[in-house]
């Protein structure tokens, strides 16, 4: 765990009456210039520096490297009439230049504070560059792997993504980084993103608002109480108004119920698509719906720099909103402390970018990130293994590892699977490394190349999975299989008979039913940045001992999603009784697939075994100002330590609105010798049950509640596994 995090929506009466002084001094066409981010590479280096001359530009993005930065701060802080800095803002998304496993894989190590240390990594570097704001973390909840922005969130779950999201911002936020320069999290995109219609990309989305404060709002919220200052409004519409131009979300929400006093920025162009999007006639519409609703500062769409002053001196946009949002712009930058230090000292990135512990840490985490799927006693590879056929697209790759979002990341500082074997077995293995077809499917596959090589080996490890440019933004797909022809690679390989280890490499839970039913052992390594080739190395060889689980539901085919584990029970559930799904005739399920995932949410394996005994439920009746006690026994019955991460679930059975099937409410990740046990205890706070419910009070709509009744309770290694008992609230 890292030192104290700033709170960047906290400051006392100094910073505000600096701010006042400096508000008072600013022309209206200054003021906005405070509310305008700029891209350089779109607008054009010689009109954004004559527009930061003229003191019209607050903030610069995708501006990487300190003598670059501080050239064009200088023009900000000793050209400009006020000399106000620039606010410099980059996706520092999973490492800057150390790159970690990419977030989706980062929150499968169930471990909040392993997670913390790798975003302070982040700030350490970035901030060192010149860095003061990070566009992450992202904290938006999907249920459909198809869309490509899965890769940088923390799963399906509110609640293991609200632990992800306060990790994160204490990291990025620590107060004590190296450079003496401060970094800024952002938690986005706000809000629903990720419940985008078809996971298509800047889709719509169309959900209840009790859904939308039960599911999407947790997250943001816990980054908000974390003392984040900053957050990012989103592409999509919600119920037909776009996120960021929405009264409810920005104002209501934000702003009145949980006081949010820190900065608004729109994402890329966001403004100016509310003209697709069918709100707004004209850009000119579009600011004053953006500005009215609550976005402080606009990236890139030019629609305040263009707009806002004119809007203001019409009347059509009162100057008192305005000038809040510059105090609150203003605010930020006196809390980074720019304008005390607005240069940042060239000589210092050098010094802290890929430290060698940095580079610990990326083993480390990534090695916790990997989910071993499927293991009929492959793995780990024995001693007796003389020679391997190491196979695939992925088996000697240095780029897509990185995965996407990794920015300035390098190639040149990975380690593929090829490379990571090489380290850590006998120099008498012998390693046969074919690379048998490409991602995509553009080149004729090397099918014979590639069973000759298996045949020959007494194992075949096969390297398969995505492409980094195959998830991420703008990257949705449609079908969740191996892309081109890596399918047909791994036929070939498995005709041979010779035993095969899948290690898939990917941006997102696949949609694999033949692959896994195929070969005896699958390790889901992700885009495991800069370490990812060693650390499989170690998982495979048994050097490390597989941990991580899964935190987003694998389907079994498309047709399957959305699917998540916190589902409703529907009035005709298939479960609950011993009779085959598909002798249940109308019943909610598909006619030709079952209801299962492939691998449900919290799923993983370990080289070890793990028995849970012995659940009590110490507080079988609980007020709801109070706390539920539940306890179960964790034994390691194998012959390896390891880690396990127990999860405890819940289930109201009755509420005034219906409710989940399950719900994750606590967990913690353990660490056992062979034949050692534990006892783990979870306190949790009753009012943690809460919900939106219907309300009592006479038209009222929703009321935030825990109601009394009779509640299931679940301590178990995943989502559709535990020992069960029974607790009730009393009213």
């Amino acid at each position: 765990m890292v030192g104290q995090s700033l709170r960047f929506a906290e400051w006392g009466a100094e910073i505000d009456a600096r701010v006042e002084a400096l508000l008072g001094q600013m022309t209206l066409e200054e003021k906005v210039g405070q509310m305008v981010q700029i891209h350089l590479g779109t607008l054009g280096r010689v009109e954004g520096e004559e527009r930061i001359r003229r003191g019209q530009v607050g903030s610069v993005l995708s501006l990487y490297g300190a003598a670059e930065i501080n050239r064009l701060q200088r023009i900000a802080v000793e050209e400009s009439r006020l000399g106000v800095p620039l606010l410099i803002g980059n996706d520092v998304i999973h490492g800057y230049r150390t790159i970690f496993p990419i977030p989706l894989a980062e929150s499968c190590t169930w471990d909040p504070g392993l997670v913390e240390e790798a975003a302070r990594i982040a700030a350490e570097e970035a901030s060192a560059d010149g860095t003061d704001w990070t566009f992450a973390p992202m904290v938006d909840i999907c249920h459909d792997p198809r869309w490509g922005r899965i890769a940088e969130g923390a799963g399906e779950d509110p609640f293991l993504g609200a632990a992800m999201a306060r990790a994160r911002v204490r990291g990025f936020q620590a107060g004590d980084l190296s450079s003496r320069r401060k970094l800024a999290a952002c938690p986005k995109h706000y809000v629903a993103y990720g419940a985008a219609e078809a996971g298509k990309d800047y889709n719509t989305v169309d959900i209840s608002e009790r859904t939308l404060r039960d599911v999407y709002l947790p997250p943001f919220k816990a980054a908000f109480d974390e003392g984040a200052g900053t957050v990012m409004s989103a592409f999509n519409e919600i119920g037909g108004v776009p996120a960021s131009a929405n009264p409810l979300t920005l104002g209501t929400i934000l702003r009145q119920e949980w006081g949010f006093k820190g900065v608004v920025l729109s994402d890329w162009n966001a403004i100016g698509e509310l003209i697709a999007h069918g709100f707004a006639a004209d850009l000119k519409e579009a600011a004053r719906r953006s500005v009215l609703a609550g976005v402080d500062m606009d990236m890139v769409a030019d629609a305040y720099h263009d707009h806002l002053a004119e809007l203001v001196r019409e009347g059509n946009v009162p100057l008192a909103i305005v000038d809040e949002a510059v105090r609150r712009v203003l605010r930020l930058k006196m809390m980074l402390g720019l304008f005390e230090q607005p240069y940042t000292d060239e000589s210092l990135a050098e010094k802290v970018i890929l430290k060698a512990e940095y580079r610990e840490k990326a083993l480390d985490l990534a090695r916790r990130s990997m989910v071993l799927l499927k293991n009929d006693g492959l793995l780990p590879l024995g001693r007796d293994v003389k020679e391997i056929a190491l196979i695939g697209p992925l088996a000697d790759d240095h780029h897509e590892i990185l995965g996407c979002w990794h920015r300035i990341g390098s190639d040149q500082d990975t380690e593929s699977v090829l490379d990571g074997l090489r380290a850590v077995l006998p120099p008498a293995t012998k390693v046969t490394h074919v690379r048998g077809c490409d991602l995509e499917g553009g080149e004729e596959p090397d099918l014979a190349g590639v069973a000759r090589a298996a045949q020959d080996a007494d194992v075949a490890i096969v390297v398969v999975g995505e492409g980094e440019a195959m998830s991420g933004e703008a990257h949705s797909r449609a079908y969740l299989g191996l892309p081109g022809q890596q399918q047909a690679l791994l036929e070939a390989v498995h005709a041979t008979g010779t035993p095969v280890a899948v290690v898939l490499m990917s941006g997102r839970p696949l949609a694999i039913p033949r692959l896994v039913e195929q070969v005896p052992a699958v390790l889901q390594a992700w885009h495991g940045g800069i370490r990812a080739g060693r650390a499989v190395a170690d998982l495979l060889v048994g050097a490390a001992n597989p941990s991580g689980k899964l935190t987003a539901t694998w389907p079994r085919t498309e047709g399957q999603i959305p699917v998540y584990y916190a589902h409703k029970n529907t009035g005709r559930p298939v479960g609950g009784d011993s009779i085959p799904q598909f002798h249940k005739p109308n019943w909610s399920l598909h006619i030709d697939e079952v209801n299962a995932p492939l691998f449900p949410f919290g799923y993983g394996l370990s080289y070890t075994t793990f028995e849970y005994r012995d659940l009590e439920v110490e507080t079988p009746e609980v007020d709801r100002d109070s706390t539920l006690v539940v306890g179960a026994t964790v034994a390691n019955t194998g012959d390896r330590a390891g880690d396990e991460v127990v999860q405890l679930y819940v289930r109201d059975l009755v509420g005034s609105v219906t409710r989940p099937v399950k719900e994750l409410k606590s967990f913690r990740r353990i660490s056992l010798d062979p034949g050692e046990k534990a006892r783990v205890r979870f306190e949790v706070l009753v009012e943690q049950l809460a919900f939106h419910g219907l309300g009592t009070l006479p038209g009222q709509r929703m009321e935030y509640v825990v109601e009394p009744g009779e509640f299931k309770v679940w301590i178990g290694p995943n989502s559709a596994e535990g020992l069960e008992g029974e607790f009730r609230v009393l009213g």
